[in-house]
């Protein structure tokens, strides 16, 4: 057929093939293609698929492929990126989509970090982290070997662990080699805190002693409490070191001469913890900057004014009964901006600015558990069996590891937490290093470690 002939016969098939009904065309269709050879067959295959499938991501601006992609949910987003390797170049590039996703998993975001590719890559770190933890495989353990007596005071800090014993020695512990880096003979110890210099130890003997590592030599004794010395703390820039004690007070001494500087009186039983920051928030009582002390026993946190003047006056006391029948567990947060304490009711968390209770957070089964360390995202807390980690936006248990027998303790000082950053949010990189340590019955450390994410 010539192909003007050819193209007048497609034109009026065309028209007539318009004026027929869906049902009669899919019937002439069909008619077609069973007279169709390979050739035809093959060609007709290759126009369906440019017709019927089109990329949507490929023909949309990129602002707008942006916006329909924060709409699924990241494991979709994985599940996309393998359609094509424009839409993996794609979803890749979007940058807010997986800053999002890696924030709800509860991992710190630095936005001043805009390669795209960068936050996908964390993402897919962080949801393997936050597998480990919900299959309680994240966690790894080991022990500390060298003491011969009861151990009851323990200290962290920068990836050392300090060690009291009832051995009549302290010890400073390499947490990575599991070394002793230094054995120190003391009194027994029922508080220890360390710096690079130097140890501070509180004693069932009812003082206060302060050691140079190096020697081992004391170098100051702090004597005056009637009872024993169950927390200590210290500020080299105030050269103040205060203790809380079984005789119901603190003591204000100055740390460098062993002079006591303050008496402070008003608890009624014994001072399990004292805490000595820096104010962040401000209220009609401080402003940020100023030093807090915070000491507490079984019923009450009392809030003090600390600074280089000697006389301060009790600026607050919190409780959470007036009558007494509810007691505090003797494990203090105070970051400056909130403290956080547990009780057999929950977990309690005042705002520092106004002394309000901003909430209480009560767990299945709370009358137990114990807190450790408390961030912006993350709790860490523990009870007779098993360590668990809290994501603090929904109240919800994620993850738990199981604990050894350790040796139990009321005033709570034979076991701590390790590093603490990541409680505001993981980064992959806080994620290592000791999360948990506690005394055992046999004299020895169990250390609770991050397990690399593998």
């Amino acid at each position: 057929m010539e192909k003007k002939d050819f193209e007048a016969w497609l034109d009026n098939i065309s028209i007539t093939f318009l004026s027929l009904t869906d049902l009669q065309k899919n019937e002439t269709l069909d008619h077609l293609i069973s007279l169709s050879g390979a050739v035809q067959l093959r060609h007709l295959s290759n126009n369906l698929e440019i017709l019927l499938k089109r990329d949507f991501l490929k023909l949309l601006p990129l602002e707008l492929s942006f916006y329909l992609l924060k709409w699924l949910d990241p494991q979709t987003l994985l599940t996309c990126c393998l359609v094509s390797k424009q839409w993996n170049k794609v979803i890749s590039a979007c940058t807010e989509v997986w800053q999002t996703a890696c924030k709800n998993l509860g991992w710190q975001i630095d936005d001043s970090v805009q390669d795209p590719l960068h936050w996908k890559k964390v993402y897919l770190k962080a949801i393997l982290r936050m597998k480990q933890l919900k299959d309680h495989e994240a966690f790894e353990t080991s022990s500390l070997i060298g003491h011969s007596a009861r151990v009851y005071a323990l200290y962290y800090k920068d990836g050392l662990l300090c060690t009291g014993s009832d051995d009549l020695s302290a010890k400073l512990w390499d947490v990575s080699t599991g070394q002793c880096i230094y054995g120190i003979q003391t009194h027994t110890c029922a508080a220890v805190k360390f710096d690079e210099q130097k140890l501070v130890t509180g004693s069932f003997d009812n003082t206060v002693a302060c050691w140079e590592w190096s020697s081992g030599a004391k170098t100051q004794h702090f004597r005056g409490h009637t009872g024993a010395v169950f927390s200590v703390d210290y500020n080299d820039e105030l050269d103040i070191l205060v203790s809380g004690s079984a005789d119901f007070t603190v003591k204000v001494w100055a740390l460098s001469t062993g002079t006591c500087l303050n008496t402070l009186t008003g608890h009624t039983e014994w001072v399990t913890k004292v805490v000595l920051q820096k104010c962040k928030v401000k209220s009609l009582m401080h402003s940020p900057g100023d030093y807090i002390l915070l000491s507490a026993d079984k019923y009450e946190i009392k809030i003090w004014p600390i600074g280089r003047e000697i006389n301060c006056k009790c600026l607050k006391t919190l409780s959470v009964s007036e009558d007494r029948s509810i007691s505090l567990q003797p494990r203090l947060h105070f970051d400056g901006k909130y403290i956080v304490c547990s009780s057999a009711l929950g977990l309690y968390q005042w705002d520092f600015a106004s002394y309000d209770i901003l909430r209480v957070i009560k767990p299945p089964d709370f009358s137990n558990v114990s807190l450790l360390g408390f961030g912006e995202i993350f709790a860490l807390l523990f009870d007779n069996r098993y360590l668990y980690i809290m994501d603090l936006r929904t109240e919800k248990l994620i993850s738990r590891w199981p604990l050894p027998e350790y040796r139990k303790s009321k005033r709570g000082s034979s076991f701590l937490a390790g590093e603490m950053s990541w409680l505001n949010g993981l980064n992959g990189q806080n994620d290592m290093g000791l999360v948990f340590a506690t005394s055992m019955p046999d004299h020895s450390i169990h250390l609770v470690l991050w397990k690399e994410p593998g």
